[in-house]
């Protein structure tokens, strides 16, 4: 594959990994692109999730205990996150377009082979491989952001990731109602199904043209990601914070099936699933954390959002309440705060890390997302364990404790990181000629 061919100099080995000099401007990131990706981000990361609900049918099919169904999810996030050191930064080197196509179609090979598995042993491989897969949410956001003009660029990202929001809400509701339907295996044939439809979709609408920001090999494009962790302190710091966030978002919903499903409240996966719909306002948080980090905000207001995450615990502990009534309540309203704050956290924290390096949008996406999938994989393996300990309770301790930690790395790194922001907010230049007095 064509690569533009090296510049030499300093300039081709930036701080981040550097390219050459800039490429040409993209084409212009029309609205039917926006959505299109929307959408395309909100099924791939839906297969990310789909199990939540189905744990106890999954169990119950593989003769699988409590305590070790909890491996189903934990597999996926584990794909996940070698895919994001692994495939998200090619996003830099190869051409986008073929990329996200070759990757959406091994997607419908391994959602496929899931649906099918025989045994727990094929189940589980497979689901680590539509992880690893699911990457393709994130070069497709990358992207966005480098398509997007400077002053709407919080607003694209926020959009987009709309999209992923929702696709968490659809794939909850929509894997409990059919996994009750018609069993689990559907849910899996289904979205292959759909993934097949919408990569059709997709490689009709991406720009054909597509120019690559760096001439290094895979390799140095490794080595520059782990050269990021070192030098970029904005990536840092929002990388813990990320990880926090999504340790918290899944010790939550890594086990809500556990007790709901459970005498006295019994639910099957439909109700459960149906709990995802109190996420709906994480898509509204999205978009709006995405124009307050376009005017400056998007540090300052990051505050108000951990400080929910943290509160939103004391109506989650009410779900194992004698009161139905109480029970759903306080779940209902928990749900609502947790996915609000986690998603508009997320939706900061991209648009600011995207703002300090616009030639490496793909590695620092990877970079950035890493920190998240091992945030969920450990917010899965801590929240089963906890649930076999000491209950639901316990639970809500963990998600609470590590709510307030999240709090407390923000107040304290807030000056750091405020001071290596680029000027008049998250946004910084897109393709084009350099703004002088970027933040590097």
């Amino acid at each position: 594959m064509r690569r533009p061919a090296p510049t030499g100099g300093p300039a081709a080995t930036s701080h981040a990994g550097g390219a050459g000099s800039r490429p040409a401007p993209a084409p212009p990131l029309s609205r039917r692109l926006v959505v299109t990706f929307a959408v395309t981000c909100g099924l791939a990361v839906a297969n990310v999730y789909n199990a939540q609900p189905l744990l106890p049918e999954i169990a119950t099919t593989f003769d699988l205990s409590e305590a070790t169904v909890g491996a189903v999810v934990t597999v996926t996030q584990v794909g996940y996150g070698l895919g994001l050191f692994l495939l998200v930064p090619l996003g830099d080197l190869l051409n986008r377009r073929r990329l996200v196509v070759v990757a959406q179609v091994l997607t419908v090979v391994a959602l496929v082979t899931a649906a099918t598995a025989p045994s727990a042993a094929v189940l589980l491989p497979a689901l680590a491989a539509v992880g690893l897969l699911a990457v393709v949410t994130q070069v497709l956001v990358a992207y966005a952001a480098s398509l997007a003009e400077p002053d709407r660029r919080g607003s694209v990202v926020g959009t987009v990731t709309s999209g992923v929001v929702i696709g968490i809400l659809l794939g909850r509701v929509s894997a409990g109602l059919l996994g009750e339907a018609a069993g689990w295996r559907s849910v899996y044939l289904t979205s292959a199904a759909l993934t097949a439809v919408v990569t059709v979709v997709l490689a009709s609408t991406m720009p054909r043209r597509d120019e690559h920001t760096t001439a290094l090999t895979y390799p140095q494009l490794l080595g520059s990601l782990l050269k990021m962790y070192r030098t970029n302190q904005v990536l840092r710091v929002r990388g813990v914070l990320a990880l926090l966030t999504f340790a918290v978002f899944n010790v939550l919903w890594s086990c809500l099936a556990l007790p709901l499903s459970a005498s006295p409240r019994s639910l099957p996966p439909g109700a459960v699933g149906l709990f995802g719909l109190a996420g709906a306002a994480g898509a509204v948080a999205a978009r709006r954390a995405g124009r307050l980090a376009d005017q400056g905000r998007g540090q300052a207001t990051t505050g108000t959002w951990l400080a929910l995450m943290a509160a939103c615990w004391l109506p989650i502990r009410l779900t194992t309440s004698s009161s139905t009534v109480l029970a759903v309540a306080g779940l209902v309203t928990g749900l609502l705060l947790l996915d609000l704050s986690v998603q508009a956290v997320h939706v900061t924290s991209q648009s600011l890390i995207y703002a300090t390096d616009p030639d490496a949008r793909s590695r620092l996406a990877g970079a950035y997302m890493i920190f998240y999938s091992v945030g969920s994989a450990f917010g899965s393996i801590t929240s089963t364990v906890a649930y076999v300990w000491a209950g639901w309770p316990a639970v809500c301790v963990l998600g609470g404790s590590v709510s307030c930690l999240a709090l407390i790395v923000w107040l304290t790194t807030l000056p750091a990181v405020r001071s290596r922001l680029p000027q008049h907010g998250g946004s910084s230049p897109g393709p084009g000629p350099r703004v002088a007095g970027r933040s590097r």
